[in-house]
Parts: structure tokens; C-alpha cells; sequence
């Protein structure tokens, strides 16, 4: 008996399958896109204060005009996130950059809260302008609201900030990415609200 033979082409054209399965993965990453958490958040500075240092090092040397200056400034904010969405939000980080009227750009990171302590002692009059910190790792659930003090400082004068071309505040969520809140030069209330 004579056995069934199939013929078979040596090349197969693999495009059209590929192209197919490419443009469906694509249709599929859209939706989930589209159906994601939408990146919201309102962000609310209450209020704000400032507070100036000037420290000396005197130096060993005999030298007149050998100690050593150093000039900062603490920004106190007062920080309130709402939370709009179904979702949790979980704070991770909170930076500043500020832009100086000759157009330097400054980045520093919020104080720690393990280290306000160490901050208060070496300059007590700060103590008196603080409140509660805003914790990082704070979890805020869906439609409830954080607010604390959030403790910046710069290595500028008190003219250096007044005379500034901005100060933006930077909150970093977990999973949503950062948000930026300017921070008002006098200590009125500012708002930001991002939406869907």
C-alpha cells in the first residue's frame, strides 16, 4: 500500500504571524495601559516658614580672615496629600529644587526624621516653627488625606531666597512617579491638583 505524502514548502514566510502577534501584544498593552490607575494626587502647602543660620568655624590659625562661614536656610512646609483615587498611595521621597535669580539650580533632599532631633539642638529656635513631620513611608488609603511638615535646607541667604525664580517641591509616590508643588515665597496656602 502506498503511503500518503504530504508536500511541504521549505520556506515558510514567518511575517504575517509575527506582524500578528505583535499587533495583538500591542492592543493588549494599550488596554492595560488605559485601564491602569489613573496618576492623581492633590497636593496642598498650609504654610511655610523660614528660618536663617549663619555658623562660624574658627580656625586655629592666627591668620586674620581664616574662619570659615557657612549660610543656611531651613524651609519648614506644612504638607497635605489627598488621596482621590481607589488606590492606596504610599509616599517615598520628598526633594526640592530651587532656582536662584542668577539661574543656579539647587536639589536637596528632606530632612530625615531621625535626624529633626539632632537639627533642633543645634539650632532650638527652629523647634518652635516645626510640627509633626510627614513621614516617608507613608501609606494613605484611598479618599483619605497625610499632612505633616516636610524640613528643606538650602545652602543660601535669606536674599538668595527672596530674590529667587522658583522653589518647587517634589513628591515622590511609589508606583505613580513624582509631583511637583511650588512653594510660595510668604507662607499663603497653595494648591496643586493633578487629575486623571
Amino acid at each position: 500500500m502506498n503511503a500518503l505524502k504530504f508536500e511541504q514548502h521549505g520556506n515558510r514566510n514567518l511575517i504575517a504571524p509575527v506582524l500578528i502577534a505583535f499587533l495583538l501584544l500591542g492592543i493588549v498593552l494599550a488596554l492595560v495601559i488605559r485601564r491602569g490607575p489613573p496618576q492623581a494626587v492633590n497636593l496642598t502647602i498650609t504654610h511655610t516658614a523660614i528660618y536663617p543660620t549663619h555658623t562660624v568655624f574658627k580656625s586655629d590659625s592666627l591668620v586674620v580672615g581664616s574662619d570659615k562661614a557657612e549660610d543656611n536656610l531651613y524651609v519648614l512646609a506644612n504638607l497635605r496629600v489627598e488621596d482621590p483615587l481607589r488606590l492606596p498611595l504610599f509616599l517615598k521621597d520628598f526633594t526640592a529644587t530651587l532656582l536662584t535669580a542668577d539661574d543656579q539650580e539647587l536639589t536637596t533632599s528632606a530632612a530625615e526624621v531621625k535626624d529633626l532631633s539632632n537639627i533642633y539642638t543645634s539650632f532650638p529656635a527652629l523647634k518652635p516653627l516645626s510640627s509633626a513631620p510627614l513621614r516617608r513611608e507613608t501609606l494613605i488609603a484611598p479618599g483619605d488625606t497625610a499632612e505633616g511638615m516636610v524640613l528643606l535646607q538650602f545652602p543660601i541667604t535669606v536674599d538668595t531666597w527672596n530674590h529667587r525664580k522658583s522653589a518647587v517641591l517634589n513628591v515622590d509616590l511609589y508606583h505613580i512617579g513624582a509631583f511637583p508643588i511650588t512653594i510660595p515665597l510668604n507662607s499663603k496656602k497653595i494648591s496643586t491638583n493633578f487629575g486623571q
